[in-house]
């Protein structure tokens, strides 16, 4: 009896896999990727790891964020100052948000309510009430404005600008600013750790990522990349991601064509990714079985394995693609 049973559980296993079943549906995922010069919109089948659509969009779009059911993208069409909503079902665009001049980077807040949005040009973050898509209110913030991070409990924005070489650290209720952190030059992206103790910041010219402390808005250390071969200036951290876990980082290199993990405990580089040309942003499936890196140059998407640190497809997108957002 025990030998039959053993039997069925494996046939039951191969036939699973003969049918394809091998991933829950549950765990199924679409990619979003914004064609920064391809005024579109790639869409990704996760499972298939294959381009299923293509939709055109306003011009120059950049960040992209799923609203709170991921029925609809939000999308910064940054030359024509305004937020796109597209609708996942029909792959239409349904309505605008106004997002101020020039928006570049978008986050939404955790109960879906709100989005803030980084606009570039005149050195304000707007928030925008998503039910009424009306602006609520702009938070003046240093100059040209770009990365987002909300931390986990939603209470702190980070707003990260380039030119002023800021975070700056946003209380939420308040929508006031109460600390400024100096980083290196051209910050380009915030990340909270899992657990909110801790605030990532990359510095694209500068070559670093700053790790601050957000119970005192105080640096605690620098992270510096070293490739062989390659040149210091070539090296740009652009975005960042962690893991579920929290033990790991991902930090795309721009020009380096590499994604850097970082053990999260010791803060060193563990390993170099090599993926396509120009990394720029970075975007986990909900289950972390797969990491999307976009490749600006190269006009394609990198996909890592994070288990086994492995890029296992590179997938052709449009023109300059930007950002990446994925639904389940």
């Amino acid at each position: 009896m025990q030998i039959a049973l053993k039997f069925s559980a494996r046939a039951a296993v191969v036939l699973a896999l003969s049918l394809g079943f091998a991933r829950s549906p549950a765990t199924a995922a679409t990619a979003y990727v914004s064609n920064e010069k391809g005024n579109s919109i790639t869409v990704i089948d996760d499972d298939k790891l294959a381009v299923t659509d293509t939709v055109k969009v306003g011009r120059r779009p950049r960040g992209i964020v799923l609203n709170k059911d991921n029925t609809q993208l939000f999308i910064c069409a940054g030359d024509d100052d305004t937020i796109q909503i597209l609708d996942l079902k029909t792959l239409k665009i349904v309505g605008d948000l106004p997002s101020g001049a020039d928006p570049e980077l978008l986050i939404l807040s955790p109960d879906g309510a709100l989005l803030y949005v980084a606009n570039e040009n005149n050195n304000l973050v707007t928030v925008i009430e998503v039910a009424t898509r009306k602006v609520i209110e702009q938070i003046p913030v240093g100059v040209e404005p770009e990365g987002m991070a909300l931390s986990p409990d939603g209470r702190i924005l980070v707003n990260t600008s380039e030119t002023t070489n800021m975070a700056h650290m946003i209380d939420t209720a308040t929508r006031k600013i109460f600390a400024n952190v100096l980083v290196d030059a051209r910050p380009r992206s915030a990340q909270f750790t899992p657990d909110g103790k801790e605030l990532w910041v990359s510095a694209e010219v500068g070559g670093t990522v700053s790790v601050i402390s957000v119970a005192d808005a105080k640096v605690l250390q620098k992270i510096t990349f070293d490739i062989p071969g390659l040149a210091k200036e070539a090296i740009q951290p652009v975005g960042i991601r962690f893991s579920q876990d929290g033990a790991k980082a991902f930090v795309a290199l721009g020009p380096a064509n590499r994604v850097a993990v970082i053990d999260v405990a010791s803060r060193k580089v563990a390993k170099y990714l090599l993926v396509g040309q120009r990394v720029w942003q970075l975007a986990f499936t909900p289950d972390y079985s797969h990491l999307y890196a976009t490749n600006g140059v190269s006009n394609d998407v990198s996909v890592i394995d994070p288990a086994s640190l492995k890029v296992v497809k590179s997938i052709p997108v449009g023109p300059f693609p930007w950002g990446v957002a994925i639904a389940p």
